[in-house]
């Protein structure tokens, strides 16, 4: 399976990070949300199609530790568990 995933524009409200770490954070979440797309697809819901309104998404952490490295991780994974294949 072949993913290509870009994300043109990343918005966080509320969220103080430097002008220098966006670029890093942007690229984590892609690289990491392509991972868990590979690995784990997608829901039924996902798949078949169409513009999603809204998606629920767990919960993040904020803090100090891992930079935009981490935070990028914590936001890839919150939108998979939106959109991923369950496993119950």
């Amino acid at each position: 399976m072949n993913i290509d995933l870009h994300i043109e524009r990343l918005v966080l409200d509320g969220v103080s990070l430097a002008a220098a770490d966006r670029p890093l954070l942007q690229t984590t979440v892609e690289v990491e949300l392509t991972r868990l797309l590979a690995s784990g697809g997608l829901s039924d819901a996902t798949l078949s199609g169409g513009a999603l309104d809204n998606m629920r998404a767990s919960g993040i952490q904020l803090g100090n530790r891992g930079g935009p490295v981490r935070l990028g991780e914590q936001i890839a994974s919150a939108v998979y568990g939106g959109i991923g294949e369950r496993r119950d």
